[in-house]
């Protein structure tokens, strides 16, 4: 009997380590499952540095967590958020020294949507919010424009119609084409470097020679044959152009973030031409038409003016003399306190004053004079009267 056995009345019983145990059940599960698809609702989930997704499936009744390695989750278009219910292939495996079991996550669908079409709605909710589609940013394009960029593949049918339309509507027009992938890996960063680019040739050439519309798009072709036009790396490049741009990819029905986010968005590559030139017949038609309004404004000008000629010099003449009259007005009261305000009128009004005042005073130092005059004789006729002299005089002798 080996220590790892024991015996009993009834039967032996093999004791496992756990090491042993959590062996076979990594065995066990790896070996029953192998790939499988799994449902469920995203959970804490984290991506690292190291670009390896680290989340938990749940239902309502149980957690797996799971592991999605950066080699795997490369190209994934959407977002994975917390809640998001999605579909995952995958690998069980047992983690033995631990004792849990995770899914190694190969590929991961959203549930009920396709996945590109869920990372246009994720992508389309983000620069909305930014204020990437805002009308008011969106600029008018250039009447009758000399020069334009077109960013396009030559091999495509897009460029093809372009140069049709400009050839038959305006010859003389002069065309800068940037060539690039529309499609497939590399795609987005020639897109978006094009668009750099064109917008560095307006910095570095003269005012005449400056690009003043730009055209950027391809033909028709599946969502993901579109994809290109829908990463935010051209959405953002588009955004910061300093040149206004017209956006033609695919047909009518294709909607694209690089159409939400350019000035004006072409149903195809056609009608972005037409746009930009419009037919010399349509210019001439509203030549003729602009100046049948100018000659009908200038006829109906000077009748106008033919019409109300005497009105009018009646009103001046209205005016003149009103104008006349609070003038004369403002010069008779102007003139009245200049009068009053006369140095010489002035003086003389002083010089009565100081008359006046001489006359007061003469009138009363004589007044002053006259009675102490009269004063001075009772105060002498008193003195006399009770001088000793007088006494001797009237017979008196000591």
């Amino acid at each position: 009997m080996t220590p790892l056995e024991i015996k009993n009345d009834r039967k032996t019983s093999h004791i496992y380590t756990v090491s042993e145990l959590t062996q076979d059940i990594k065995l066990i599960l790896e070996n029953t499952f192998g790939e499988i698809w799994v449902e469920g609702e995203v959970s804490n989930f984290s991506a690292y540095p190291s670009g390896h997704f680290y989340f938990v499936l749940k239902d309502d009744a149980a957690i797996l967590p799971a592991v999605m390695f950066s080699r795997a989750n490369r190209e994934i278009k959407f977002k994975i958020e917390n809640g998001l219910k999605v579909i995952c292939l995958g690998k069980i495996i047992a983690y033995s020294p631990r004792g849990q079991y995770q899914i190694i996550v190969e590929k991961i669908e959203p549930k009920g949507i396709g996945s590109l079409q869920l990372a246009l709605e994720q992508l389309k909710e983000k620069l909305e919010k930014q204020g990437l589609f805002s009308p008011e940013r969106k600029r008018q394009i250039p009447c009758l424009p000399m020069r334009i960029g077109v960013v396009t593949s030559l091999q495509g049918a897009a460029i093809k119609d372009i140069l049709k339309v400009l050839e038959r509507r305006f010859k003389n027009i002069r065309m800068i084409i940037y060539p690039v992938r529309v499609q497939g890996e590399g795609a987005k960063e020639e897109i978006a470097q094009a668009i750099q680019d064109l917008n560095l040739f307006n910095q570095e050439v003269s005012v005449s020679e400056r690009i003043e519309v730009m055209i950027v798009g391809r033909g028709g072709g599946s969502m993901e044959d579109l994809w290109a036009f829908n990463e935010e790396l051209v959405a953002r490049a588009i955004y910061h152009s300093q040149i206004p741009v017209i956006s033609a990819v695919g047909h009518e029905r294709d909607v694209t973030i690089a159409d939400l986010v350019a000035d004006v968005r072409a149903a195809t590559p056609s009608v972005a031409a037409e746009i930009v030139i419009p037919k010399k017949e349509d210019l001439k038609g509203q030549i003729e038409e602009l100046t049948a309004d100018l000659k009908r404004i200038l006829q109906d000008s000077i009748v106008s003016f033919q019409d109300t000629r005497e009105d009018l010099i009646h009103r001046l003449s209205l005016s003149i003399d009103h104008l006349l009259e609070i003038n004369a007005g403002n010069f008779n009261a102007l003139y009245r306190k200049l009068v009053l305000l006369n140095p010489l009128v002035i003086a003389r009004r002083y010089q009565e004053r100081v008359m006046e005042l001489a006359k007061q005073i003469y009138s009363g130092i004589n007044h002053f004079f006259k009675v102490r005059n009269i004063e001075f004789h009772k105060a002498a006729e008193k003195l006399t009267s009770l001088s000793p002299l007088n006494i001797l005089a009237r017979g008196y002798s000591i």
